[in-house]
């Protein structure tokens, strides 16, 4: 139903016209995205007005680069973003089975069956859903070893273009969060942002490594300084170090000409009394977000100490909270003198200038804190290290969730088929309109398993038909307390946290 004129510009939409239209904006979002899905998935390439390109199969990257008008379209967009956002992985799933569920939804309601009934129904069986996946399909990660950590890392990374080396990049994450993993009121917390990516062209994948520390795109500020320092204290500042001036505005008048001269050099010694009181302070190695000017670069070299300009504030935050130290915003103190306070200065065993690819990296090891590391990715081109970095990003989400949830379910569509089936029986024992729509969020749920088999190219209806019959007779079997496909998912390690 259409009503113009009840709007100051434009027209109000309402009834079934409106809802086909979402439905079917919605079921055009998931088909772009569909044929991603699994080990198998098929890579989209995406090319944007100014001609960059983007080649991934992740379900949140392809649909960020979309130009989406229709609102609801744009919701589901905004639901794999806040599922990347807050999980990590799964973003093409969640969009699938969106709108799988609001096709089916729109079916009822052609029915004459009312909306809010529909609603009612699906509420019912999310909440029952929920409840038989945490009390029969849940295993404790507690009571498995770390090698299944790598099994859940492998079944992430399987759809991905690393998929071919899961077992080096799988061991990789692995050892990657478990160094930031920490422990704080019984609570495990494994923040994966203390895992810096950073990416080199050149080589193969398999000479990407893991750094136990901190890896800087950064180079030292001048040839003269030495590449290697061990046991060293770092300075991190947040300011210019160059040559003091007066300020705008300041005026001196002079009378001889060698006051002049005076003035210069007492702006020379000003700069070097700041920089001898970092020296002092027994720092070695001086980061800066700012410039360092060639006078001030010469008492660094005489001192045989390492500085850096230009760093990048976050990674100037991230070294700081590894090595223990502190930003230095400014070295005034409250009665207006000039001071550097030792306790700012971060640690670390070494320090040092690499050659990787084609320019240098700083490497940060031993560091005081310890909860950091770095991956160093290396690839044949931008387009394979971003997808890499993408993959990696997603896999580290997973394992963090499996740590602090201590938590993990069979992949491989085992539980999406376990809550179909566990559904429909429940919908049975219903006697009110509910249980339509119960009965549909259990067909929906098959929309993974289905999509999954219809990617690697074998017949969906037989399989998904072998699978239900399986779950079936393992579900109303009293002497098996997991459902029978649980045991072939495992077995295969497909895994998810």
């Amino acid at each position: 139903m259409a009503s113009a004129g009840m709007l100051l510009d434009g027209e109000r939409t309402s009834g079934q016209d409106v809802r086909s239209q979402n439905v079917t904006a919605a079921m055009a979002i998931a088909n772009i995205v569909k044929t991603s899905l699994g080990p198998v998935g098929l890579d989209k390439m995406l090319v944007d007005e100014i001609g960059d390109v983007t080649i991934t199969n992740d379900g949140a990257t392809i649909l960020a680069q979309l130009d989406i008008e229709h609102p609801a379209a744009r919701v589901l967009v905004e639901l794999a973003q806040l599922q990347d956002q807050e999980v990590g992985d799964g973003t093409t799933s969640v969009v699938i089975v969106a709108a799988e569920l609001l096709k089916r939804a729109n079916e009822l309601v052609k029915k004459n069956i009312h909306p809010t009934v529909v609603m009612a129904g699906y509420r019912l069986a999310l909440k029952e859903a929920v409840k038989f996946i945490k009390s029969n399909l849940v295993v404790s990660s507690d009571s498995l070893d770390r090698v299944n950590l790598i099994h859940a890392a492998k079944t992430s990374m399987a759809s991905k273009i690393i998929g071919s080396e899961s077992d080096f990049f799988a061991e990789m994450a692995v050892n990657a969060a478990l160094t930031v993993k920490m422990e704080k009121d019984g609570k495990v917390k494994c923040n994966i942002a203390n895992i810096h990516i950073l990416k080199s062209h050149g080589q193969s994948l398999l000479n990407s490594e893991l750094v136990d520390g901190y890896a800087l795109n950064c180079t030292k500020a001048s040839q003269a300084m030495p590449t290697h320092l061990e046991n060293v204290k770092i300075a991190l500042l947040d300011f210019n170090l160059q040559k003091h001036k007066l300020q705008m505005g300041v005026q001196v008048v002079v009378t001889d000409t060698k006051q002049v001269e005076e003035i210069r050099q007492r702006e020379m010694d000003i700069t070097k009394e700041k920089i001898q009181k970092i020296l002092e302070s027994g720092a070695r190695v001086i980061l800066t977000t700012k410039g360092i000017d060639d006078l001030c670069l010469k008492y660094f070299v005489e001192a045989g100490a390492i500085a850096v300009r230009r760093v990048h504030k976050e990674d100037m935050k991230r070294i700081a909270k590894a090595t223990g130290g502190k930003v230095v915003v400014t070295m005034a103190d409250l009665e207006g003198n000039e001071v550097f306070d030792a306790a700012n200065l971060g640690e670390a065993a070494s320090v040092s200038e690499e050659r990787v690819g084609d320019g240098e990296l700083l490497y940060f090891r031993g560091c005081k804190a310890g909860q950091a590391c770095t991956v160093v990715l290396r690839g044949a081109n931008e387009f394979m290290l971003d997808e890499m970095d993408r993959s990696l990003h997603d896999c580290l989400c997973v394992i963090k969730r499996m740590l602090e949830s201590n938590s993990l379910v069979a992949g491989g569509g085992a539980v999406e088929v376990a809550v179909s089936m566990y559904l429909e029986n429940l919908a049975t024992t219903l006697g009110s309109r509910e249980q339509m729509a119960v009965a549909q969020f259990a067909e929906a749920m098959l929309v993974i398993p289905r999509t999954l088999t219809i990617n690697a190219a074998h017949d969906a209806t037989e399989l998904v038909a072998k699978l239900r019959a399986a779950h079936y007779a393992s579900q109303n079997d009293a002497s098996k307390s997991k459902p029978v496909y649980f045991k072939f998912a495992f077995e295969a390690s497909f895994w998810e946290a």
